[in-house]
């Protein structure tokens, strides 16, 4: 399992890390009953705090990805069952408000902030500027 944290990115470590997590379980990378590694040997691994990795877990074990064993360790559960279509919509669109808010605050021409979500979704989008 390979994961990256990005210390100079403006989302939290445990953020990254949860969404990475969820992505590979998604993905099917990462198949039920896969154990993730402990978050001792995690938090070395990534140089991170043990409580950023067990902040992620806690995270990743609420939304019902992964499932804590007392003693035994963290296990996938398996991808979960997206919500329905209106339920996501409304979720991509509350991102999308969110995405956009930030972009302004950080001063982002519209443009470039339409090109890094494109990059985001691994597609190239060519802006034509007026």
């Amino acid at each position: 399992m390979i994961l990256r944290i990005d210390a100079a990115s403006p989302v939290p470590p445990y953020e990254q890390l949860r969404e990475q997590v969820s992505t590979m379980v998604g993905s099917g990378v990462l198949p039920p009953e896969t154990r993730l590694p402990a978050i001792r040997q995690l938090a070395a691994d990534l140089d991170l705090a043990p409580g950023t990795v067990a902040r992620a877990y806690r995270e990743l074990e609420a939304g019902g990805t992964v499932r804590s064993r007392r003693g035994r360790g963290t296990f996938v559960v398996g991808p979960r069952r997206p919500p329905p279509s209106r339920q996501r919509e409304r979720q991509l669109s509350e991102a999308a408000e969110s995405f956009a808010r930030r972009a302004r605050q950080l001063g982002i021409a519209p443009e470039v902030a339409l090109s890094v979500v494109g990059h985001a979704l691994g597609i190239r989008a060519e802006i034509e500027t007026p």
